[in-house]
């Protein structure tokens, strides 16, 4: 009890300071035409990020603290990291890092849209004051960076998916590189491509080999800046589905792109990104071995989420599998989403209304825990996430919004269970691992 009472008091020290950055809606770019755009060069500021300092590995590589070589030369994480999603722009960061900081995550992870970012209709990355103190932030805070690019400028994809040119995306992330050097440490290339919206349209097959194409050019692309950095095969969707118009099943995905060009993806990527679903089963349990039971839940029309493995956290053992199966076993595992929703208002996220805010501090620390107990290749866990319905309240936007419900900090900055929970776990994990 003393213990908890600590760290209520101390989380009150921080959710107690006043935001010093105006609530705002991020910009989007303007339409373009679609056209091809010349390759875009950097925009001139006087506050460029200077790059933070690598390690001394024993053999004399330089190397990022806490960062080692696999077994395939691969970059990968000597124990298990923690890591949280956040939401950056246009809100007091500076308070969330502290929060972070606090709970003990050693990573953060920030999604990037593309498309605001550079305006390929005259070729300028607009690298603004939000990106860079978003960036410095987070190195300030001792955390490490890994961004999420999704969504093309629309002269490179019409409906914003894939870039139609690899070339396109490998301009944008050398130009990062080179920009924020080691302050960005690791690149999650796209967002669940196996889904058609974020694909661009449709999604079939053939069109994995696209993705691993435009992998392997910002692979390139970013290493030859800084071969520090790690690269992330994108997480797909954990789905069963395959309908062009919605979805190819992530097993469907991960085949092909494993399997393109006889497997030349596995030179093209350091770590494989996964989303396991959870919906509102505890993570010890798995369908068809061991289902679970959602009280209250009708079977009709939405089946409950327990009838397939891809609505589970242990789906994660699935995707091992098939990295296994496909020759793909050197690389490491980082869940870069993982988390269970509260009760929302949300369409398709029904799920959450069968989950209380305690029940979500007991599934998280549980996915920890059998993450840090059972699976030695997950190399870092992003919890999905630190402070959505802070963001939702700022901008005025529904508290009830789905995103707002996997947050582990409520819409006025206090603390969750869950925060507390997963506060007092990563010490003590921390603490078994000498750290």
């Amino acid at each position: 009890m003393k213990q908890i009472v600590t760290l209520v008091l101390l989380f009150a020290l921080v959710a107690c300071g006043g935001t010093n950055t105006p609530a705002a809606n991020a910009p989007t770019a303007s339409s373009v035409p679609t056209s091809a755009a010349p390759e875009p060069t950097a925009l001139p500021t006087t506050a460029v990020p200077t790059a933070a300092a690598p390690t001394s590995a024993p053999n004399g590589e330089q190397l990022p603290a806490g960062v080692v070589r696999g077994p395939d030369g691969s970059l990968q994480m000597p124990y298990l990291n923690f890591g949280v999603v956040v939401h950056l722009f246009y809100t007091d960061r500076d308070r969330v890092m502290t929060l972070a900081n606090n709970a003990g995550f050693d990573w953060v992870r920030q999604q990037v849209v593309w498309r605001d970012i550079e305006d390929p209709t005259n070729g300028v990355l607009a690298f603004d004051t939000q990106l860079d103190g978003i960036v410095e932030s987070v190195h300030a805070s001792g955390r490490k960076l890994l961004v999420n690019i999704v969504q093309s400028p629309t002269a490179y994809n019409a409906t914003n998916g894939l870039p139609d040119d690899p070339k396109a995306l490998g301009n944008f992330v050398e130009l990062m590189a080179q920009r924020y050097g080691d302050k960005i440490a690791a690149y999650e290339i796209w967002n669940e491509p196996n889904l058609a919206h974020e694909n661009g349209g449709n999604i079939e097959p053939a069109d994995v080999g696209h993705y691993v194409e435009i992998l392997k050019e910002a692979y390139t692309r970013i290493k030859a800046v800084n071969p520090n950095a790690i690269v992330l095969a994108a997480a797909s969707s954990s789905s069963g589905v395959t309908d062009p118009a919605i979805a190819l099943s992530d097993e469907a995905f991960y085949a092909a792109m494993y399997t393109y060009n006889n497997g030349e993806v596995r030179n093209y990527f350091d770590v494989q990104a996964v989303h396991p679903g959870g919906a509102a089963n505890p993570p010890d349990t798995l369908w068809p071995d061991n289902p679970s039971f959602i009280e209250g839940c009708q079977p009709a029309p939405d089946r409950c989420w327990n009838d397939d493995e891809t609505h589970y956290f242990r789906h994660v053992e699935n995707v091992r599998r098939w990295m296994e199966q496909y020759g793909m076993a050197d690389k490491q595992v980082w869940i870069t989403e993982y988390g269970w929703a509260t009760p929302n208002t949300s369409p398709g996220y029904e799920f959450g209304n069968f989950v209380s805010l305690e029940q979500q501090a007991e599934y998280i620390t549980g996915a920890i825990r059998r993450s840090f107990e059972e699976y030695p290749y997950i190399g870092n866990l992003f919890l999905w996430n630190m402070n959505f319905a802070v963001t939702k309240v700022e901008n005025g936007l529904d508290p009830l919004h789905e995103q707002a419900s996997f947050a582990i900090l409520n819409g006025d900055w206090s603390p969750r269970p869950s925060y507390l929970a997963v506060q007092s776990l990563i010490a003590e994990l921390k603490q078994k691992e000498g750290r």
